[in-house]
């Protein structure tokens, strides 16, 4: 939409915003440090709006939940888009100036009005009106979101549907108005940044564009193919077709992660070579040919980081490597070296001189500042505090931003009278995505592995907390524990994703990928539930 992936504000904007929209996003569990910003914004008079299935613990702080059900968010937004335009709340000077493709995108929500919307989305009218209107009028505001939006079948547009939305009331391009992804993990930005996408060079420079490939080239003293990558879904259906035969994963643990753990099992085992380059023995690696074991991020490896507001930091080593571990990116060259090419010594700051929007970020300006936000052009530039500015100058400098025609689809995994549940699954604060980095180590903090639900839900099956059930769905079943969850609402359950040793959430997901992005639809599993022959009763478990 705006040609860059990357947040378009700062930390410091939630703090002096006005409104909030936290979308598909328990931002107090997944990302605590981000939350305490939206506090203080809290606390200097901002609204704040929860658009989630469940009532979490960031809802618990909102102004006003909007409970909507699973995949439902298009049809959300849509609403929320035409009711602005039939109230006069459209920012029809900034619409003329900088978008395009407006007409179109008003003739397709024209259908979603609000009535439908209720039956759709389960939200009433009324509360999609009043945070229309919210939104809409407010001087700052804006719209955050992160999983609960992008692990879906239909992923891209989530996101444009939201981003529709600022376009729409000008939320973009000055101070404390954005749209910002909140980042899964960390540095998951700066790996964007630096080029681990399919079809960029660092600095979302793309491949297919021959003088930028050239520069790289004359940098590199090698050829680059011109054609884009395969991303993460894309190599899954490769191996499928034997058309992808070898594997080199590196601080990644698919096994785990991927949806469908049965396809992913039988198509990782079936590969001709498998490497994995890791911090522990992971599932994925218990598969692997070779395995070539890594330094951990954060205390044994210099560099940078890159968080969701854009910000690169310095990180320097805080222990040395064990005697038998090398640094990552030692490997990486060593076996360059291996291969005939002779890289010479790491060194990231020469990748500066090749990406524009990191030209100007010397080590010695990243500790001297604290950090600087991309792009920051030379060493006189103090880095963009926020994105877009040039969509409000006149004349306006360089391609309008497009609205983006999205229609809502429900999920592909249907519920019927067999699978009556919606699943949908996310994290916890205790724990870091699949537990590689977290489970393995004793915390006060953790939380058992359960199935939540609903007290409605547990009367409806006649269960008790603590009580083993089992959960099915269309591809598989796990045995689980149950906890009871007043933010649950009837007909929909939630399981976390660290626990792959006591409950394989990812047995149960469906793996209906996004075409767009490779994302998979982890957000909305049709499943059944049993109950056991032969309970163990057990403890209750701790409710954290």
């Amino acid at each position: 939409m705006f040609g860059a992936g990357g947040g378009t504000s700062s930390y410091r904007e939630i703090e002096e915003t006005d409104v909030i929209l936290l979308w598909g996003s328990n931002a107090r569990e997944t990302h605590p440090i981000f939350f305490h910003h939206v506090l203080k914004g809290i606390r200097n008079g901002a609204k704040l709006y929860v658009i989630d299935p469940r009532r979490t613990s960031s809802a618990q702080w909102a102004d006003t939940w909007l409970g909507l059900d699973v995949g439902s968010d298009i049809c959300l937004a849509n609403a929320m888009a035409r009711e602005m335009i039939h109230s006069g709340l459209a920012n029809e000077k900034f619409i003329r100036h900088a978008t395009s493709g407006f007409d179109a995108y008003r003739a397709c929500v024209e259908k979603y009005a609000l009535e439908r919307a209720e039956l759709e989305t389960g939200v009433p009218a009324e509360v999609i009106r009043q945070t229309a209107h919210a939104y809409a009028k407010a001087k700052r505001a804006q719209i955050c979101w992160t999983l609960g939006i992008t692990e879906h079948h239909n992923a891209v547009d989530n996101v444009l549907a939201l981003v529709n939305l600022a376009l729409l009331t000008g939320h973009v391009g000055r101070y404390g108005s954005g749209v910002n992804p909140l980042r899964g993990q960390n540095n998951v930005q700066g790996g964007g940044d630096m080029g681990a996408i399919p079809d960029r060079l660092p600095g979302f420079q793309n491949v297919e564009n021959a003088e930028l490939r050239a520069k790289f080239e004359r940098a590199y003293g090698a050829k680059i193919d011109p054609k884009r990558g395969l991303h993460l879904s894309e190599m899954f259906e490769a191996m499928e077709r034997d058309e992808l035969t070898t594997l080199y994963v590196l601080g990644e643990n698919p096994i785990d992660s991927e949806a469908d753990r049965h396809r992913a099992v039988k198509l990782i085992s079936g590969l001709e070579f498998l490497v994995v380059q890791d911090l522990f023995y992971t599932k994925t690696a218990e598969l692997a040919h070779v395995i070539l074991p890594g330094s951990a991020g954060w205390c044994e490896t210099e560099g940078t980081v890159t968080s969701s507001e854009r910000r690169v930091q310095r990180v320097r080593a805080a222990v040395p490597l064990p005697d038998d571990v090398r640094d990552d990116m030692e490997i990486i060259y060593e076996l360059a070296k291996r291969f005939g090419r002779n890289w010479g010594k790491p060194d990231a700051q020469a990748l500066r001189s090749l990406s524009p929007m990191h030209a100007g970020m010397s080590y010695k300006r990243l500790e001297e500042l604290g950090g600087i936000q991309w792009p920051c052009y030379d060493e006189s530039h103090p880095g963009e505090l926020y994105l877009h500015s040039r969509l409000w100058r006149e004349p306006l400098i360089g391609p309008r931003a497009p609205f983006s025609v999205v229609e809502f689809e429900p999920p592909v995994d249907e519920l019927n009278e067999e699978y009556p549940i919606r699943l949908t699954t996310g994290r916890h604060l205790d724990s870091y995505n699949t537990g590689e980095q977290s489970r393995r180590f004793p915390s006060p903090l953790r939380r058992a592995a359960t199935l939540d639900l609903s007290l409605e839900d547990g009367k409806r099956y006649k269960v008790c907390e603590g009580e083993q059930v089992r959960v099915s769905s269309r591809r598989g079943s796990v045995l689980a524990p149950v906890r009871f969850d007043p933010g649950l609402r009837p007909g929909l359950a939630f399981l976390a994703v660290h626990f792959h040793d006591e409950i394989a959430t990812n047995d149960l997901t469906i793996d209906a990928v996004d075409p767009k992005s490779g994302t998979s639809e982890f957000k909305a599993t049709a499943i059944r539930i049993e109950k056991c022959v032969e309970n163990s009763s057990g403890p209750a478990p701790d409710r954290g």
